[in-house]
């Protein structure tokens, strides 16, 4: 690639995760594709998927806004496709966004082809991709769901409740098991500079991309650098008291062929840099600690600083920067 070209970044994810990285991203590449999870059953989302049989737009439509503009137009359009209804009747909670998707998914009969339209229509700066063409249920293993058999281990169905269980998820897997992957997503993967894999709800957002086939094949086999982006804080519920290596264990533990080149992290969110840094090394990465935080207390990344971190990091571990 030329001196001076933008890299290609793919980023997988899901949720208010997935929007803080593209957010972020969108500020150092154009070429940018989000790869995003299909497996909610919540909200206005699971409401249109029961009735409909769609895939769920909720986390299409928030990696759509997050890649919109800071410019009138971009910001104008983010908050219309992220309005909710409120009423008394069958639209209430209803996002604009999730209609607009589905009503596009209806006319064209294509996925793709309906999303890169609306992402068209909002001038959005990259690319959004579902990772599965089919709807798929996120199943947990959970122990202490009940809290009156906290030691009993019972499956959990459902992103939703999985997300909010009280209990200590062992480990997670799709219904159905095989699902195929979107060729495009997997496209992407191969041909990208770089693959960023979360923030994000670690159970239902970030490891489920891992538990797609040809997806998790696509990130074993691409050439491209793959850098994790930790959490700020442990979820309450799905990851209660995790530290920030218990994340990367679970993660090995679901993909256990997968390499990483980085390991970024909020340096005041490590307590143990030694730990991190020997689970980082199992996955022959190398660990980033950097400022990524909003200054305001909430566990919520800094759009401004987790750009520069990330371009920091193509800079520093990639092959062929600077980019800029």
């Amino acid at each position: 690639r030329r001196r001076g070209a933008q890299p290609k970044v793919v980023a997988l994810g899901g949720g208010m995760g997935l929007s803080a990285s593209l957010a972020a991203l969108r500020r150092i590449t154009g070429d940018l594709t989000a790869v995003v999870t299909v497996a909610d059953d919540g909200g206005s989302s699971g409401r249109l998927r029961d009735e409909l049989g769609v895939l769920p737009p909720g986390d299409l439509r928030k990696a759509l806004a997050a890649l919109c503009g800071d410019d009138d137009w971009g910001q104008t359009w983010a908050r219309v496709i992220q309005h909710r209804f409120q009423s008394q009747g069958d639209l209430h909670e209803h996002a604009v966004g999730n209609l607009l998707i589905v009503a596009l998914w209806e006319q064209l009969g294509d996925h793709v082809q309906a999303l890169d339209l609306v992402g068209k229509l909002l001038g959005a700066h990259g690319r959004v991709l579902p990772m599965s063409a089919v709807p798929l249920e996120l199943q947990a293993l959970v122990r202490g769901h009940d809290p009156e058999r906290p030691d009993e281990v019972d499956t959990v169905r459902g992103q939703a409740t999985v997300a909010l269980t009280p209990g200590e998820v062992q480990s997670v897997h799709l219904v159905p098991s095989d699902p195929p992957a979107v060729p495009d997503a997997v496209d992407a993967v191969l041909d990208a500079d770089w693959v960023v894999l979360g923030p994000g709800s670690w159970f239902s957002s970030v490891i489920p991309h891992l538990l797609v086939p040809d997806l998790l094949d696509a990130l074993v086999e691409t050439k491209a650098r793959r850098v994790l982006s930790l959490n700020l804080a442990p979820q309450p519920g799905e990851t209660e008291g995790f530290s920030p290596q218990r994340h990367l264990e679970v993660l090995g533990r679901h993909a256990p062929k997968l390499a990483l080149d980085v390991v970024l992290a909020d340096e005041a969110a490590v307590p143990d840099r030694d730990s991190l840094t020997d689970a980082a090394k199992r996955f022959g990465a190398a660990v980033e600690l950097a400022p990524v935080a909003r200054t305001d207390g909430t566990p919520r990344h800094d759009p401004e600083l987790l750009a520069a971190a990330y371009d920091r990091i193509f800079r520093m571990h990639g092959r062929i920067g600077p980019w800029r």
